[in-house]
């Protein structure tokens, strides 16, 4: 199926998932929101996926929620408010993302909100030297509902967890990797070729 903010590319046993605005570094919409559901279940219902690879086109992972639409309700390009954002998460995304086959998030840049939010419910993230990551919501009076307050705070120690959640801070990928929610930083030119090595290994158990 031909999406229009999500590329969706079967390569073997591995699916490429890439999130495709570049020029709003992949912020997140409604529309982005249900293509990305879509190509999830693609991948959980295909027999031969065993790894899904998520990542975003350009210089970014994920900014988080596309803002520019807010003083139309959240619509600005879909009839109903993204459930991310409105309805204190969506029960689909990004919980459980592919119905227990494993997901490597190659974060190529900022991965802020709700994009954090989705790398932190894979099950590895390959960042690169260059990515960034935070949960800002507190900046502009929003708390992160779709699970980022609580996998952060579990998967890292908790004060180190409220630190961020609290001042909305920005994370070089090295801190992460510090602080434990990153498993490995590579260089930029690396991230790919690194994420798909970790795929491998996985396929080989």
């Amino acid at each position: 199926m031909p999406y229009e903010h999500i590329l969706y590319e079967p390569k073997g046993a591995v699916a490429l998932l890439t999130l495709n605005r570049p020029e709003r570094l992949n912020a997140w919409t409604p529309r982005m929101e249900d293509e990305f559901i879509d190509a999830i279940n693609a991948a959980a219902a295909d027999a031969s996926i065993g790894c899904v690879v998520i990542t975003g086109a350009g210089r970014g992972f994920c900014a988080g929620a596309d803002i520019s639409g807010w003083d139309r309700g959240i619509k600005s390009d879909a009839k109903r408010p993204s459930k991310m954002l409105v309805e204190g998460g969506s029960p689909e995304v990004p919980i459980a993302l592919t119905g227990g086959k494993p997901v490597i998030a190659a974060v190529n840049g900022v991965a802020m909100g709700g994009g954090f939010e989705i790398a932190l419910a894979c099950d590895i993230i390959i960042a690169s030297e260059n990515a960034r990551f935070a949960l800002p919501e507190p900046r502009v009076g929003l708390a992160a509902g779709a699970g980022g307050m609580q996998r952060l705070s579990r998967q890292i120690p908790l004060k180190k967890a409220m630190g961020m959640m609290l001042t909305g801070r920005h994370v070089p990928a090295q801190d992460g990797y510090e602080l434990g929610f990153v498993t490995k930083v590579v260089p930029q030119a690396e991230l790919m070729a690194e994420a798909k090595r970790w795929a491998a290994q996985i396929l080989e158990c």
